[in-house]
């Protein structure tokens, strides 16, 4: 951001290539749509343009753009006033390259834990639906904390600077959201037919 304010216009291309991938996930996962989470990307990098002179150097800048990022998101859900499911089978690591085959830890795993559901004998694809379903039936508040904390693996601290909230209300927040994906969860299971 420094060189970028400097005047070297190619600054800006490099902070965008080094924060593509992981953003994207981020945006994706957030909006639910691709070329929606595109058009947010492309959004919060023009902001990240206008507000170059208001970026404090001496912080770190990938939290200040999560946080544009987040804004502009929340500005997209609410314009648009949708809820579309997550996709939530996209692996973690090397998501969208190669065309690979879908290996990996996926968001859905680290929602879903371990742990058998007792007394519930479910496919790994119904399981993967019902996952989404509870995350997608989130609002999005508490979707957007619970995918900084599980997805991006920020800290609590990260994700207040990111979101603008106080630490207080991302713990408290977090867990509404689990506890909120647990309930969901339950009467999606209570749902399920016998076998």
């Amino acid at each position: 951001m420094r060189a970028y304010r400097s005047g070297e216009t190619s600054a800006l291309e490099e902070l965008m290539r080094r924060h593509h991938d992981k953003l994207m996930r981020f945006l994706l996962r957030l909006v639910g749509d691709r070329a929606a989470a595109d058009d947010v990307f492309q959004e919060t990098f023009i902001q990240v343009h206008l507000s170059a002179e208001s970026y404090d150097a001496e912080r770190r800048f990938e939290p200040w753009l999560f946080t544009i990022a987040a804004n502009k998101a929340r500005d997209l859900l609410r314009k648009t006033n949708r809820r579309r499911a997550l996709d939530l089978s996209s692996p973690i690591q090397g998501a969208g390259r190669g065309g690979g085959s879908g290996e990996g830890t996926t968001f859905a795993d680290l929602i879903a834990g371990k742990d058998p559901i007792p007394g519930a004998e479910v496919s790994a694809a119904e399981q993967e639906r019902s996952v989404q379903r509870a995350v997608a039936a989130l609002p999005p508040s508490l979707r957007e904390v619970i995918l900084l904390a599980y997805f991006q693996r920020m800290s609590y601290n990260q994700i207040a600077d990111v979101l603008q909230i106080p630490l207080g209300t991302v713990k408290s927040r977090l867990h509404s959201a689990v506890a909120a994906f647990g309930r969901k969860w339950k009467e999606s299971a209570e749902n399920r037919p016998e076998e």
